[in-house]
């Protein structure tokens, strides 16, 4: 054991080196490589207590999201609490990140718990949290849980830790909220988590088995998804969609049903977050939202429900083919929304520095460009994903449209827009194009807009 900064005792190899994840103090492993600012693909672990950079993104949207249902009220009545559940916490990055970033003014309608199997991880989480708390302070009583264990050993200012397995842990409480994110696939936790949210909550997933939910590893695929999956421009909304099948699916089989608030294939990993609902009558129903993607001849896609035999070696799924977000909870998603909560002040970042931060004017600059890049052009698309559209890849509609190069992608968006239909880039690394105009009109733009028709 290590001492830490206020005298307690904390797990060996602390502090580590300090790093800084939107507004939130963070304390990597010293053996840890420091940070690059928008890391790409999955990090190398270097053993328990190991934060992945390239994950910060999704931190950073569940901080917006969860301050958007405390914010608007979406999911309980304003006086009413929010008990969220980070099942695998690690480090606890995520769940101090949601008590410093969420604005203080709703702090007290938030009871938030962190379960971890590692205790390694968990004691780094807890003198983490202990080191650099919240600046306000959290008052209300800890909980029991359903076995009568009295959680006051465990409350850290705001934050309720326990040491157990995720799925017990997930079904100890009624939760409005559980972020679930394991290492691979999530499917061994889907019906705990779907049983310890209570008959309205959000459930917020994350998957890094995208050899899987892609298609590149066939078997893995059928036999964790039962799926049939078609490696090409579409496979990365396969995945998302894929991932949102089997969800809904599980939810059905225990009279519950889901609604997408977001869902996003980022980097190396699919993340989704759900509304979830107790109701027989609309578990009923999942299958009018569950089809599959044919590839054809005169548009690149359709979704059907059943596809024939002949179609079945051009299609992929059972996949999730209704809307992939929420209009109006996507739609407050922006640049400036991120930069309020989650961007520390000059102020801030000179009393970090106390606390040891090294932290230059370029790293002010990259993290800024981070939080940005969380949360680019989700609001212009969330009209499109929340309702019927057509999702092209740039780089395949010169082949279509019969022109040897593509125009530039805001050039083109800006030529549909003109003609009266919607039009707008989606996150991801590759350049997509989401619209509502027939693929024709758009084929049309293309040729109009290509670079060897000027």
């Amino acid at each position: 054991m290590a001492e830490g900064a206020n005298g307690d005792l904390g797990p060996d190899g602390w502090p580590g080196q300090i790093w800084l994840e939107g507004r939130t103090l963070v304390h990597l492993l010293a053996e840890q490589t420091r940070p690059t600012h928008m890391p790409r693909g999955p990090a190398k672990r270097t053993g328990p207590g190991f934060l992945n950079p390239a994950m910060a993104p999704a931190r950073t949207r569940s901080i917006l999201l969860l301050n958007d249902a405390l914010e608007h009220d979406w999911l309980v009545r304003p006086d009413q609490t929010i008990r969220a559940l980070d099942a695998l916490c690690a480090t606890g990055v995520r769940i101090r990140r949601w008590r410093n970033e969420i604005p203080a003014h709703v702090q007290q309608r938030l009871r938030i718990t962190a379960n971890d199997l590692d205790q390694f991880a968990l004691d780094w989480a807890k003198i983490s949290h202990s080191t650099h708390p919240p600046v306000q302070n959290i008052e209300h009583e800890p909980e029991d849980d359903r076995y009568g264990k009295n959680s006051e050993q465990r409350f850290v200012n705001g934050l309720d830790f326990r040491n157990i397995d995720a799925r017990i842990a997930m079904m100890e409480n009624g939760y409005q909220w559980i972020d679930l994110d394991p290492f691979g696939s999530p499917v061994q936790f889907l019906d705990a988590a779907l049983q310890g949210l209570s008959r309205t909550g959000v459930l917020e997933i994350t998957a890094t088995d995208t050899a899987a939910l892609t298609g590149s590893s066939a078997s893995s695929q059928a036999r964790r998804y039962g799926a049939k999956g078609i490696v090409d421009v579409y496979a990365h909304d396969d995945a998302v969609r894929l991932l949102l099948a089997t969800v809904a699916t599980s939810a059905a089989r225990l009279d519950k049903s889901i609604t997408p608030l977001m869902a996003l294939f980022d980097g190396h990993h699919v993340r989704i977050s759900c509304l979830v609902k107790t109701s027989r009558e609309k578990a009923s129903k999942i299958g009018d939202m569950i089809g599959w993607r044919v590839r054809e001849e005169d548009v690149p896609y359709r979704f059907v429900r059943h596809p024939t035999p002949e179609q079945v070696k051009r299609a992929s799924g059972p996949l999730w083919v209704g809307p992939l977000w929420d209009k109006d909870v996507a739609s407050r998603m922006t640049e400036e929304k991120v930069l309020e909560l989650c961007q520390a002040s000059p102020e801030e970042i000179e009393g970090m520095k106390t606390a040891g931060l090294e932290w230059s004017a370029d790293d002010v600059e990259y993290s800024t460009r981070e939080l940005r890049r969380s949360v680019r052009y989700i609001s212009e698309a969330a009209d499109l994903m929340s309702r019927e559209h057509l999702l092209l890849n740039l780089d395949s509609l010169p082949r279509w449209a019969g022109i040897g190069g593509a125009p530039k992608l805001e050039k083109l968006i800006a030529s549909i827009l003109a003609d009266g239909h919607c039009a707008a880039r989606l996150p991801d690394l590759e350049p997509l194009l989401v619209t509502d105009a027939p693929f024709e009109t758009v084929l049309q733009h293309v040729r109009k807009n290509s670079p060897l028709a000027e």
